[in-house]
């Protein structure tokens, strides 16, 4: 007689959760690679962040969804095979991963760990001296199961995308970062209030409602503990 195993009914479980997601479905027939595209278009619709001549870094980017989303906005009236926008490209987008990620016309990518300071450093040549209106971070670390070590873990990257804005980001630019509700939130709060005047956290829709994700935005960088002019 064959046991289920536990692990086997979770997997069944978010399998059919998965294929019967509302926002999977929907990315799939508007040709996004994955339902997160969603989860940036309903902040950027809520705070109005993204717009066309900008220059956007996009952390964590594989495997692109975000990335589609910026493209779209900045080529909004040209769709090609699959509803990937294609042609002239009005703003530039940055994008960075460990993983592998499958070319998007006009988006410049670079494969490495962020962590790491020759991957900034080439990130920082990419970007050849120009200023960058936003950063949005899907990054996340691979999580062990014990609370303090994955809250320093996620800290860590949280730090690493400010230290980048700080370098990178216009003084009235945003950040948009992944965090998790638990053990640390409210230590990476207060950093991002610390670094920006205006935090807002968002919980959109398409963040699955048993998910701890959540997300926050940073607007107008703090300069040498004062307000962005």
């Amino acid at each position: 007689m064959k046991v289920q195993t536990k692990s086997k009914k979770v997997n069944k479980a978010w399998l059919n959760d998965h294929i019967n997601d509302p926002y999977v479905k929907l990315a799939q027939r508007e040709g996004y690679r994955s339902r997160a595209a969603y989860k940036l278009k309903e902040i950027d619709e809520e705070l109005r962040l993204i717009k066309p001549g900008q220059v956007v870094v996009d952390l964590g980017a594989a495997p692109g969804a975000w990335s589609q989303y910026l493209r779209r906005k900045f080529a909004p009236k040209v769709a090609g095979v699959g509803g990937a926008a294609v042609g002239e490209l009005d703003g530039r987008i940055l994008a960075l991963d460990l993983l592998p990620f499958e070319a998007i016309e006009g988006v410049h990518f670079i494969q490495g760990d962020f962590r790491e300071q020759n991957v900034a450093d080439q990130l920082a040549e990419a970007l050849a001296g120009a200023a960058v209106d936003v950063v949005v971070s899907d990054m996340a670390p691979n999580l062990s199961g014990i609370e303090s070590a994955d809250a320093a873990r996620i800290e860590h990257l949280i730090e690493l995308a400010i230290e980048f804005c700080g370098q990178h980001l216009k003084p009235e630019g945003t950040l948009v970062c992944k965090v998790f509700h638990g053990s640390g939130y409210s230590q990476l709060v207060k950093l991002f209030q610390q670094h920006f005047h205006v935090v807002k956290p968002i919980k959109p829709k398409a963040s699955r409602d048993r998910s701890a994700e959540t997300f926050l935005v940073g607007r107008r960088l703090r300069l040498g503990g004062k307000l962005a002019p």
